[in-house]
């Protein structure tokens, strides 16, 4: 079928993506206006166009709505990728600590932090939704603060302090509100 994608994810996810009674799934679908298939048994999804979608990157959005499901969102965040301003990043954790799963769960608890303060303090400085799922850790939210929350959670990888992480987003966060003022201030300005 043209412009049909697929993915796989994790078995243990796919009940999520499909939802109690299906729900989930047709959220996405109608969110979408795509058509969802999924194997279930191994994991295996077929995403394609509705006849009445008019966007064309819908099949791709819908690819990132359940892929970033597979990687440990829940839904209703995932379903924030409907937006033309947000993204997902996946960092892959063997691809800086190697194999070794002691490695990668090592880090994970580090990125996660005692009863998930890191992550928390990530989300809360840089408005980015991130989970930590697997080998991976996944990213929603908009560029410019991705980029912010990659860079940390990379600082943490490469074994900084959590001291200097946090000292590192609150400057981060402390330019971003500066530069939201600025833009709101030049906007007003533009209507007076």
């Amino acid at each position: 079928m043209p412009n049909t994608e697929y993915l796989k994810i994790p078995r243990e996810r796919v009940g999520v993506v499909i939802g109690k009674q299906g729900i989930v799934k047709e959220e996405i679908e109608n969110a979408t206006k795509t058509n969802i298939e999924i194997d279930s048994e191994t994991g295996s999804i077929a995403i394609s166009p509705r006849e009445d979608t008019e966007d064309p990157l819908s099949v791709w959005k819908t690819r990132y709505i359940v892929k970033a499901i597979g990687r440990g969102f829940n839904p209703e965040i995932a379903l924030k990728l409907t937006s033309d301003d947000l993204i997902l990043e996946i960092i892959n954790l063997p691809d800086y600590v190697g194999k070794s799963k002691k490695a990668v769960l090592r880090q994970k608890g580090r990125i996660i932090g005692k009863d998930g303060r890191t992550r928390d303090i990530i989300t809360d400085m840089t408005g980015v939704n991130v989970s930590v799922y697997g080998k991976t850790v996944a990213m929603i939210g908009d560029m410019e603060r991705i980029h912010i929350a990659k860079e940390a959670v990379e600082m943490i990888l490469k074994g900084a302090r959590h001291k200097s992480v946090y000292a590192f987003l609150e400057m981060k966060s402390r330019e971003l509100k500066i530069k939201e003022f600025h833009s709101i201030a030049k906007e007003e300005n533009k209507l007076l």
